[in-house]
Parts: structure tokens; C-alpha cells; sequence
């Protein structure tokens, strides 16, 4: 069965030894993030720090920290909810025993369940709660677990809220700590939904910001469910044991959360929120967001404990997320999107800057084989959920009569489609539209392209797999090493501006004119070569969290024909860092120089150093 608080599921990590207490006093103001991190970077145990500088609560993070200790928190339950979530597509397995039987057990917690209020909670002072600084250059200090929940105003009730994780800040800028919070909000997420009904009937949006419960609320948070699903209906599911819940004057209460913040956005107001280090590796930067006037600040009466994570250039504890994600709703793809196999947003890139998908080719089995369905399919993608936030979307068809290829084998992905692309005719932009708000590769906030690549049909061309030193003049380089074959990364000069890009990529496909023909079909010019090419993650990262596909792409003998755009040789990605693109997140050297005590011989973290 499921865990019925927080204080259950750590108390049962610490007896199975997945959990390592803190005992020194440490600080909330960027030292638990960097012991955080470090513990996380070698895939250490989950942390309870028991002392906090100024707090009245001890803390745990690294929660889900591997693939071993999340599935341990979901073992009861992730086979039976797996096999309900498949009967969508495929509902004549409910007569499978094994799958009934599943269905049953799920079904039976799977309703949340109203109690009658009890004074389960006390007034608590924000500023003695260990909310935490995770970078230098964090704006202030940031709930980074919350799980802020919200209600139709024109249809109030339970089933159907909304409870999605957006980031809160509590201090810095004009924020005062208790009084006002900061409240991040993205494109394509249900508050957003909520907030335009409440502005419309001129009336504030009531919010109650959970943070803390059993590990299944947590997740289910942030899982990517249709918005006629109550993520509090999965969280029951998938802890099998009913949510508990009290709603008061359009506010919510549970017994099994540890802390509660009760407030309201009103109307359109906004103050700046941010620098934030966030999950692409960069911080986002100070921008106007919606403002939470709160009401009121409580915590559990016993055994509160606050969570927290640290997000950053993945792998982070959220990319954990992402795995669960995929194991649970792993066979639904198909039902949402026909003929669509497989999709994948790739983690190290930062997830939503690059998607990688296989669908289907069945339009026109008597003619040449072409991208025909799968830019259907690639549309359909565009428009689901949260995927529509993709910069990059690869997509190709499954072969029956070829080695059968998958999306989460990267490498292997990228040269199929590499060896396959015709640049003259697979690429397909879209201009001026959204993407991801984290994304500061575009001209404006929320603002970019997007490009998808479809590639499908016979081998076209031997991707080069090693550097003879003879494919093309060194000289027009400060340096070129091969990342993955056919992928060359090449270096110029640091970037002024995009009219001297201009010049500078006209000189580069004049040099890589014969590259194409000797195997290098994409070209990715970088400021460091070295530390691209190192390896596959660093080539992702680099390659699609700085780049615009419109304003960053160019090709040997690049043309214009109907207003479609294509070129006859290599593409040419310009992934060097831009003037309006935001710093790269890095440690403060003073503060991981004060955290190695713990590490140390006597130090609680002393097994890890």
C-alpha cells in the first residue's frame, strides 16, 4: 500500500537504507542545494537535514533521486496503474484476470475522500520554514516541490482542479516574505485556464499551494494529464489509498500534506520574478508573473517536514520524473496520436527543445517511399499537451524489413534520420510562434520557431564515422572534431551579431561545400568544440538549448522555393552562445568549499566523500 504522509515514505527509506540523516547545521541559502547536488551527481541516498539554520522544520530532498529509489516509493502500485492506463487503448485487456483483478484494486482508492475538518494544522512563519536559494544568482528563495492547486471558478469541486508544480518564490525583488509570492505559471498549464475564467468574472482566483504528502501527490503534480482528469483521482490511484481532503471557503485542506499556503491571484497584477537556475542548464531570467496575496501560512501540528529538489542542466532529480512518466503511460501514445509509435523528449537536452518520434507511413505503400504521414503525425505532436512546446521535433517510420529502431537509443536515432534526410525537402518550419517560456533561444519570451525534420525512404548516404584530416581546409577553423558520425562541430569566432553570422556562415558552407558528399550531413558550430563533441549529452545540450531554428540554422547551397526553405548539402546549426541567451548555471566555489565538511572523515555524508 501507499504512504499516508511524507514522514511514512521517509521513514520507510531510512529503514531500507535509502535515506542518510544530516545532523550539522546547514544553511537553506545555497548549502543544501550544492549537498544536494553532490549527493544526487553520484547517485547517492535521499537527505534528511535534521538542523537548518533559522528553521523551525527539518527538510529531506533527493527523493526520487535514481530510477531504484523512485520505483521502491511506487512498488505497490506501478503495475496495477500501468495496466488500468493501457485499457484506454486497448480495452479488451479488462478481461485479462491479472488486469481485472488490477483494475479492481486501483478503482477501489482510486476516488479522493472529503473528511470533516479537524485541526490537523498550526500558523506557521514563512521565514522559519527552510525554503531554499539553490543558485548564486537566484532571485530570492523558491519553493521548487509545490503543488499548487486551483479550481475552476465557473465550476468549482474537486474533479475538476487542477494541481500542476509551478515554482513560487517567497522572498527578493518586491516580494514580502508571507505576505506576497511569486507565481510562475507556463504556457499550457490548467491554472493559466483557471486564472482567465476568475478575470473574467472579475473575482480573484483562490489558490492553495500544497507542498509536502505522500510521494504519489507529488508526482502526480506533474504528470501531463487530459484536463478532464483530477490529478488528485491519480495521486489516489497511484498511492492505492484515497486522497483526504477538506474544502473551506473555495480553499483546500488535507491531513496528508505538510504545509499549506492559501492565497489569491488578483486580475492581471504582476511584479518581476526570477533569475531562477532552472532545468535547461541556464537561469530564466527576471520577468513579470502573476503575484499570490496570501492569506495564510500553515503547518502540519506534528512530523512536518519540508521537501525540496534542485533543478538544473539534467540529469537532475526531475529527470526521474520524466522516467516514471514514461513507464506509466508507456502504450498510451498510440491512442492519443494514431499511427504515432514512440516520442521521446530528450533529457539532456532539456526536454522540451528537442522531441524525437517514430509514426507510420501507410498513405501511398504503392509509391516511392517519402515523409507523407508522418507530417501529419508531426502536426498532430505539435498540438498534444505539453509536447507542443517542442523547438525540434525528428521524426521517421517504422520499416517492417529494417533493424528496428527506437527513440531512446539517441545516437542510433540521429544517424537513421541523418543517413536518410533529403535537407532539400524534410525540413518544415514553423516561425514566430511559442516555445518553451524557459527557452531564451528565440527573440522574446515565449517567442521562437520550430523545425521538424521527417525523414523517410532508403539509405541516401554513408555517414563518415572518423577525421582523415583531408575532407576540408583546417585553416577556416579554429577547431572540428566529429561528435557523432556525420555530425561535424566547428568552431569561428564568438558571435557579434546576426549580420556578421551572416557573412561568417556564408564563408562556412563555401568551405563545407564537398563536405556533404564525403559523409558530414549536419554541421553544428560551437564555442567550445572540445567540450561539445566530449560527449553525446554535451552535444545535445549545446546543440538545441542555444539555438532558434529560424534564426539559427543556415545549409551549403541553401535556397527558397515557394517559400519553403532547403539547402543541397550539410545543414549548419549555429549553437554558440548569443547576447540575449542566459547564463549558464555554476557552483559557488565558497559555499561547496563549506560543505565538504560534511564529507569528511566524522561527517554525516562521510560514506559519500
Amino acid at each position: 500500500m501507499g504512504y499516508k504522509t511524507l514522514k511514512a515514505a521517509v521513514t520507510d527509506l531510512a529503514k531500507t537504507g535509502r535515506l542518510l540523516h544530516v545532523t550539522e547545521e546547514v544553511d537553506s541559502n545555497l548549502e543544501m542545494a550544492a549537498i544536494h547536488r553532490r549527493v544526487h551527481t553520484i547517485g547517492g541516498p535521499a537527505l534528511l537535514f535534521e538542523k537548518i539554520k533559522g528553521a523551525d522544520f527539518p527538510a529531506v530532498s533527493n527523493l526520487f533521486g535514481t530510477a531504484e529509489r523512485a520505483r521502491f516509493l511506487f512498488r505497490d502500485a506501478l503495475d496495477p496503474v500501468k495496466r488500468v492506463m493501457r485499457l484506454k487503448g486497448k480495452p479488451a485487456e479488462i478481461l485479462s484476470p491479472a488486469t481485472f483483478a488490477a483494475a479492481l484494486r486501483v478503482g477501489l482508492h482510486a476516488l479522493p475522500r472529503r473528511k470533516f475538518f479537524a485541526p490537523f494544522f498550526r500558523m506557521a512563519d514563512i521565514t522559519q520554514i527552510p525554503v531554499t536559494k539553490s543558485w548564486p544568482k537566484d532571485g530570492g528563495r523558491f519553493i521548487t516541490l509545490p503543488m499548487v492547486y486551483s479550481e475552476d471558478p465557473t465550476q468549482p469541486g474537486i474533479m475538476r482542479s487542477n494541481l500542476g508544480m509551478y515554482r513560487v518564490q517567497t522572498d527578493g525583488n518586491e516580494f514580502s516574505p508571507g505576505s506576497t509570492m511569486g507565481m510562475h505559471y507556463q504556457l499550457h498549464r490548467g491554472i493559466g485556464i483557471h486564472h482567465t475564467a476568475a478575470m473574467q468574472a472579475g473575482k480573484p482566483l483562490k489558490v492553495s499551494v500544497l507542498v509536502g504528502g505522500p510521494p504519489a501527490l507529488i508526482l502526480s503534480a506533474v504528470m501531463p494529464l487530459p484536463e478532464n482528469i483530477s490529478e488528485l483521482m491519480f495521486a489516489s490511484m497511484l498511492n492505492l489509498r484515497a486522497f483526504r481532503y477538506y474544502r473551506r471557503d473555495g480553499f483546500l485542506y488535507s491531513p496528508q500534506v505538510d504545509f499549506l499556503i492559501h492565497g489569491e491571484l488578483e486580475g492581471a497584477k504582476t511584479l518581476p520574478e526570477g533569475p531562477f537556475g532552472d532545468h535547461l542548464g541556464y537561469y530564466s531570467l527576471t520577468h513579470d508573473f502573476p503575484v499570490l496575496k496570501v492569506r495564510r501560512v500553515l503547518a502540519r501540528n506534528k512530523d512536518a517536514i519540508w521537501p525540496f529538489t534542485v533543478v538544473g542542466r539534467p540529469p537532475q532529480e526531475d529527470s526521474e520524473f520524466g522516467r516514471l512518466i514514461h513507464d506509466l503511460t508507456q502504450g498510451l501514445i498510440g491512442s492519443e496520436l494514431p499511427g504515432v509509435r514512440e516520442v521521446h523528449a530528450v533529457d539532456a537536452s532539456g526536454v522540451h527543445p528537442l522531441l524525437l518520434a517514430i509514426g507510420s507511413e501507410r498513405y501511398a505503400p504503392f509509391a516511392a517511399k517519402q515523409p507523407r504521414e508522418i507530417l501529419t503525425q508531426a502536426n498532430a505532436i505539435l498540438g498534444f499537451n505539453q509536447m507542443s512546446l517542442a523547438k525540434y521535433l525528428f521524426i521517421t517510420a517504422e520499416e517492417k524489413n529494417s533493424a528496428a529502431i527506437s527513440v531512446y537509443r539517441v545516437a542510433e536515432f540521429l544517424r537513421h534520420i541523418l543517413e536518410r534526410v533529403d535537407f532539400s525537402r524534410d525540413l518544415h518550419f514553423q516561425t514566430k510562434t511559442t516555445v518553451d517560456t524557459l527557452d531564451y533561444s528565440g527573440h522574446a519570451l515565449n517567442e521562437g520557431s520550430k523545425l521538424v525534420v521527417a525523414a523517410y525512404g532508403e539509405k541516401k548516404r554513408d555517414l563518415v564515422t572518423e577525421l582523415t584530416g583531408r575532407e576540408f581546409p583546417r585553416y577556416k577553423f579554429r577547431d572540428a572534431r566529429l561528435a557523432l558520425p556525420g555530425v561535424l562541430v566547428v568552431s569561428t569566432n564568438p558571435f557579434r551579431d546576426y549580420r556578421s553570422t551572416e557573412y561568417e556562415m556564408r564563408s562556412l558552407s563555401s568551405a563545407a561545400r564537398d563536405l556533404h558528399s564525403q559523409g558530414i550531413a549536419l554541421i553544428v558550430v560551437a564555442d567550445d568544440v572540445e567540450f561539445t563533441a566530449r560527449n553525446l549529452d554535451n552535444f545535445l545540450w549545446v546543440t538545441f538549448t542555444r539555438s532558434d531554428p529560424a534564426r539559427d540554422i543556415y545549409g551549403v547551397e541553401s535556397f527558397t522555393e515557394h517559400k519553403h526553405w532547403g539547402c543541397r548539402g550539410a545543414l549548419i546549426i549555429d549553437a554558440r552562445s548569443k547576447h540575449h541567451h542566459a547564463g549558464v548555471l555554476t557552483e559557488d566555489a565558497k559555499v561547496t568549499e563549506r560543505i565538504n565538511r560534511l564529507f569528511m572523515r566524522g561527517g554525516s555524508l562521510a560514506r559519500l566523500g
